[in-house]
């Protein structure tokens, strides 16, 4: 067995399934999770229509890898009409299967073992995937702090320079999991110009783009790169339907970029045998040249996080976020060292299941205690995927649970 899998470590809701051994939910109370971000809303019919209407001859025959012109070309005017971005479809995009494997795979791609200790750097804290990949393609994570009084903005302003001379690749995520902040574009300038200097990949992380609860929608990576007059070089976006259109199972979304990137993720995933589904193709074809159920989606969860928000804020300390569809809640000191052995943020979790029946994710499981400090220790992540009334059910659960142990 590759020996670099034993550097992995256990997934977050496989810590949380452990936390809760032995633990009852409440029986009087119906449970609420939100623990996991799977979007729950209704998948819109047009999308389900074409999936089906495809079926007939999606099934039978193998898929090129590069996907379909109509699907990449679908993707760039989508790009065109929602960052003012061009890109030419047929050597600057490429399809996924959502961006989760993406990210992982662009990495073993870039990454370069051979050379003295490598780096990749991301957000801590961050999506696992991200630490994974560095693991598994032979490379030092180097976990970059957030800045609670900066909105959880990511510090990358604290990284040492001998680091970023290591440096071959970053995981921007923009808006962030868990926090939901979104990055200025004199961040992207301060990250351009070190890209230049010192030759790494930026891999922009963009899933939560459409979800967002200002008037201007989040900036992103190649809409940053434009708006400075440059090029795409060394730069990747990744995009995905999963929470803009509400189909996590369909597992479709694309990067875009850098054509030299492109040619040898293409080459890469060609070996990988990650080509889509001819049918998903054509149902995400009608996905992203439709923007009326993302708009409609929008603001389902502007309306829930409205409601949610200011019910949690008397009692937890929580904010808006900028976008995506968490709260990243602070819990009261009270719980620290409640129970021997585990965090302020496990305990949390751990009572409130047993007590009130409802899942949230101890913020320590998504950092890494680094010069011991972990930033999400003393934090919760709140998914509010479900129905409005569900997720007001769970936040008056949670705002008596705080009150009761205050």
């Amino acid at each position: 067995m590759n020996p670099k899998l034993s550097l992995l470590q256990p997934y977050p809701f496989e810590r949380l399934r452990q936390l809760f051994a032995g633990v009852q939910g409440n029986p009087d109370l119906h449970p609420i999770s939100l623990g996991i971000g799977e979007p729950r809303h209704a998948t819109p019919q047009m999308l389900k229509d074409a999936l089906a209407a495809a079926l007939d001859t999606g099934l039978t025959g193998y898929p090129a890898t590069a996907g379909e012109p109509a699907l990449r070309q679908a993707c760039a005017d989508w790009l065109q009409r929602r960052y003012g971005v061009t890109v030419d479809p047929a050597c600057q995009i490429l399809p996924v299967n959502g961006s989760r494997e993406a990210l992982f795979a662009f990495a073993q791609t870039v990454l370069d073992s051979s050379k003295p200790s490598p780096v990749l750097a991301f957000p801590n804290p961050f999506y696992q995937i991200y630490e994974g990949a560095a693991l598994l393609g032979g490379a030092q994570p180097y976990y970059v702090p957030s800045v609670p009084g900066r909105n959880f903005a990511v510090d990358w302003q604290s990284v040492p320079e001998d680091v970023w001379a290591r440096t071959q690749m970053i995981f921007v995520c923009s808006p962030g999991n868990p926090t939901g902040a979104v990055m200025p574009l004199d961040e992207w300038k301060m990250l351009f110009d070190l890209s230049d200097r010192h030759g790494f990949v930026i891999a922009s992380d963009e899933c939560y783009s459409e979800i967002y609860f200002r008037e201007a929608p989040p900036l992103g990576g190649l809409e940053a790169a434009t708006r400075l007059g440059r090029d795409f070089r060394n730069l990747m976006m990744f995009t995905s339907l999963s929470k803009r259109s509400n189909v996590p199972g369909l597992r479709s979304g694309f990067v875009a970029g850098d054509a030299a990137l492109i040619k040898s993720f293409l080459l890469y995933r060609t070996y990988h045998g990650s080509a889509m589904s001819p049918a998903v193709q054509a149902a995400s074809v009608a996905a992203w040249n439709d923007e009326a159920h993302v708009i409609d989606n929008r603001r389902q969860y502007r309306e829930k996080f409205a409601q949610v928000t200011p019910l949690l804020a008397e009692v937890l300390d929580v904010a808006l976020p900028d976008a995506a569809f968490y709260l990243w809640a602070g819990v009261p000191a009270s719980f620290a060292q409640r129970v021997p052995g585990l965090s302020a943020d496990e305990a949390f979790a751990r009572e409130l299941l047993a007590q009130y029946n409802v899942t949230v994710l101890p913020g320590s499981y998504l950092s890494r205690t680094v010069n011991g400090v972990n930033p999400g220790n003393g934090r919760v992540r709140m998914a509010l995927v479900a129905e409005p009334a569900e997720c007001l059910e769970a936040a008056r659960r949670i705002a008596e649970f705080v009150r009761q142990h205050a």
